[in-house]
């Protein structure tokens, strides 16, 4: 796991203790996650939408991170107001047309734009089909903008 405990924000933070509380039961319940494996989900989770909200990239969540996503939007009302202190607006959710494969440069794409953010990104949760896709980025785990 990469992740540094110095200035970056948190999913968890930003969500506060009793939404994440209940993220992370549902990610365990639902998803047969360790609690400290859906801890982790639900911060990656919250920190996805947040960085989602005024993103430049396309946003496309991981399969672990997507665990917590779905968890989050089924938590409308809070989902709602998080969608709105944070992008002023609703983020809907669009699956991919048909389904298929999500793209890995996306997902890439986003746990960079989630680092970018100040957020800290669990490298070993963003994940395609088993592989993962953010260790040695090209910061090589480090946030971004630090020696």
């Amino acid at each position: 796991m990469t992740a540094t405990a110095n200035d970056q924000r948190t999913g968890r933070a930003v969500a506060g203790e009793e939404l994440f509380d209940s993220l992370t039961h549902f990610v365990i319940v639902h998803n047969g996650q360790s609690r400290e494996r859906a801890e982790r989900i639900a911060d990656q989770a919250v920190a996805f939408v947040v960085t989602a909200a005024s993103a430049t990239v396309p946003m496309v969540p991981s399969d672990d991170v997507d665990l917590g996503l779905h968890a989050l939007i089924l938590h409308t009302k809070e989902y709602a107001e998080l969608c709105e202190r944070y992008a002023g607006r609703f983020l809907h959710h669009n699956p991919k047309p048909g389904g298929g494969p999500r793209d890995p440069e996306k997902v890439i794409t986003s746990a960079r734009a989630m680092k970018a953010a100040g957020f800290m990104v669990f490298d070993d949760l963003w994940t395609v089909d088993g592989r993962n896709l953010a260790q040695c980025d090209s910061d090589c785990g480090r946030p971004y903008g630090q020696a």
